[in-house]
């Protein structure tokens, strides 16, 4: 009799490790997941700061090198079709990762050659207002470097926790996929060659 009741009792603290293990896990899945969710939510709230620049960057252009319309109708638009795409951070795949990068880079060529431009206006330059604008889209480029960064860090984290033996089970039973991270540009790898 005492040996069943040892019995009974060794089972179910196996059953409750097991139970313990397994919600944990799974918990620990989550709270990855939401904190992945969140550092994308960071991303997306960088760019959205570039974004809320680019119109007063454009109007502040505009009134000295109205001329330069070809520019200003670029940057517009790829602005507008950056704000068309939305990534389901639950979702997210390569695909649309690179499809939302894809946009924002060309935004970033967009803004660059309008900045090009500005070079050529001296008075522009000077501009108190173009120069603020200038400053801040500077510290906005940094600050999606820094979230991107986060975010890759936070996806790597996320993304080993459930490919690791024997969580990667559980991970599979639940619908828990790998995320996608951020690449470098394409061409990011070549120097720029400076010219004086």
């Amino acid at each position: 009799m005492n040996k069943i009741w040892i019995a009974l009792i060794v089972v179910a603290v196996l059953i409750l490790g097991v139970f313990g293990w397994l919600k944990g896990t799974y918990n620990g899945f989550v709270t990855s997941q939401e904190s992945v969710s969140q550092l994308w939510a960071d991303v997306e709230s960088a760019y959205q700061r570039r974004a809320d620049l680019i119109p007063n960057l454009v109007e502040t252009v505009k009134g000295y090198a109205s001329h330069e319309k070809e520019v200003l109708t670029g940057v517009t638009e790829a602005r507008s079709r950056v704000g068309s795409i939305r990534v389901d951070p639950a979702k997210m795949t390569t695909e649309s990762l690179k499809s939302f990068q894809d946009a924002q880079g060309a935004l970033s060529g967009a803004l660059t050659r309008l900045l090009a431009v500005a070079e050529n206006y001296p008075t522009l330059k000077a501009n108190e207002n173009f120069r603020d604008l200038q400053t801040q889209l500077e510290g906005t480029e940094n600050r999606i470097n820094v979230a991107r960064s986060r975010f890759n860090e936070g996806a790597r984290e996320y993304n080993t926790r459930i490919r690791s033996f024997p969580a990667n089970m559980l991970a599979g039973m639940f619908g828990f996929g790998a995320k996608a991270y951020f690449q470098a540009d394409e061409g990011a790898s070549v120097a720029p060659k400076v010219k004086f």
